[in-house]
């Protein structure tokens, strides 16, 4: 877990000015039958049947939502096998023959925008529910709850700001789906009748900003602004990214719909584009595969359900026999895998592979340095204490640990090597 967070480089160099290349035709998908937000689910599909593109084939539930599940692809059911989560756990699957017909089901229809203009934010909630969109920079919140608001919104904010190393699948959606992005960002505009959009991306990447600008010349009634932020992470968190477009401060614990603000990721603004105009589900997305570990680390439209180690062999495969760290989604954020055998699912933002080394943890020097590094104010060292003593009430109280974002910087800037995100991990769960 240490090697994760150990070797940051300006890496996404490596990948984010090649152009997409297209995986989309796999033998198999493979369709989590729960994941961490849904511990249940109910399959109305058995081996032998057929199903279409965008097919209800069951619904999970979560504690105080439900979402369908959609095939990904047309073909035959063949029934349920184990693979590895993007959260890194072992899960059941629902594996699915792809007869590379692409039929899509007949409720894949188009809207004319007259019909669009007619929706109401109501129907923005049934309809992101009925398709199952979520947030796709990797939080999978339903995005239908966000619809279901009561509070005014003034100001729309899109993440395009994609802060982690490595990642550059949000970088190339911006520059090959240019249109159905701001598209997305009208309808949500329509939604929530807000006064101003603000797309954010960080002030380096002037090929964003040119790519943008160009296209909303073609949309001037608009007020959607370019908005530059920092290059530093944590920038793509909710709340800094906030701070930083609008001047705003989010205190912790307080939704931004309270303050006027809505937030959405720019792949789940792509995916309300498809979900709004023409009913479909998130079937396939922008996958980043990269790292020193790999042959050729590309950015791939992938079919959701794919196995992992297809996209690896279809990128040239490892790039010697030495011991490799498989992280599922960002190097500080993202799950380590103990083997390959994984699916990227639809809230799955890329692989990183890297050449293991091995790190030697040593005793805490009380530098601090975790303390400082921690956007949300917290003492990761006392933390780390406190679930050693099986604190609970320190960590819900005095250490609020319900603040962390699991970020990943304290892990980072540990100057003995602790992997203190660990503990904040535990600690979470020891406070629940």
């Amino acid at each position: 877990m240490i090697a994760k967070t150990r070797r940051i480089a300006n890496t996404k160099n490596l990948t984010n000015h090649l152009p997409i290349r297209r995986y989309t035709n796999p033998e198999y998908i493979y369709l989590a039958v729960t994941n961490t937000r849904c511990p249940k689910a109910d399959i109305i599909v058995k081996p032998g049947d057929k199903v279409k593109i965008g097919q209800v084939i069951g619904t999970r539930f979560g504690p105080f939502f439900e979402q369908p599940i959609h095939s990904t692809v047309s073909g035959e059911v063949v029934g349920t096998v184990k693979k590895f989560h993007r959260s890194g756990k072992l899960t059941d699957f629902i594996q699915i023959k792809n007869d590379m017909k692409d039929e899509f089901v007949e409720t894949v229809k188009e809207r004319t925008e007259e019909e669009i203009a007619a929706l109401t934010l109501d129907d923005y909630a049934r309809i992101t529910k009925e398709m199952a969109l979520v947030g796709l920079g990797g939080s999978s919140f339903p995005t239908y709850i966000k619809f279901q608001t009561k509070d005014p919104i003034d100001t729309i904010c899109i993440n395009g700001v994609e802060c982690e190393p490595y990642l550059s699948a949000d970088h190339r959606a911006i520059i090959e789906f240019t249109e159905y992005i701001i598209y997305g960002c009208k309808y949500a505009l329509q939604a929530f009748k807000a006064k101003r959009l603000l797309i954010c991306i960080k002030y380096i990447y002037e090929d964003l900003y040119d790519t943008l600008n160009a296209e909303l010349t073609r949309f001037p009634e608009l007020p959607i602004e370019v908005k530059k932020v920092g290059n530093y992470y944590p920038q793509g968190w909710e709340i800094e990214m906030i701070k930083s477009a609008t001047g705003i401060h989010v205190p912790a614990g307080v939704l931004p719909a309270k303050l006027g603000i809505m937030v959405f990721n720019v792949s789940t603004i792509l995916g309300l584009y498809r979900a709004i105009k023409l009913n479909m589900p998130v079937y396939e997305r922008n996958f980043t595969l990269n790292g020193d570990g790999i042959k050729y680390p590309q950015n791939y439209r992938v079919r959701v359900g794919t196995a992992l180690k297809e996209v690896i062999e279809y990128s040239g495969g490892y790039k010697d026999d030495s011991d490799k760290v498989l992280i599922l989604g960002g190097p500080m954020m993202g799950a380590n895998l103990v083997r390959d055998d994984a699916v990227i699912t639809k809230t799955c933002t890329s692989c990183i592979i890297l050449n293991a080394q091995k790190y030697v943890e040593e005793p805490c020097v009380r530098c601090s340095s975790c303390v400082y590094s921690c956007p949300a104010g917290l003492k990761p060292v006392m933390i780390m204490q406190a679930v050693k003593n099986n604190d609970k009430e320190a960590l819900k109280n005095e250490l609020n640990i319900k603040s962390c974002i699991l970020c990943g910087m304290c892990s980072y800037t540990c100057t003995s090597k602790i992997h203190l995100t660990e503990y904040c991990r535990k600690a979470k769960k020891l406070a629940m």
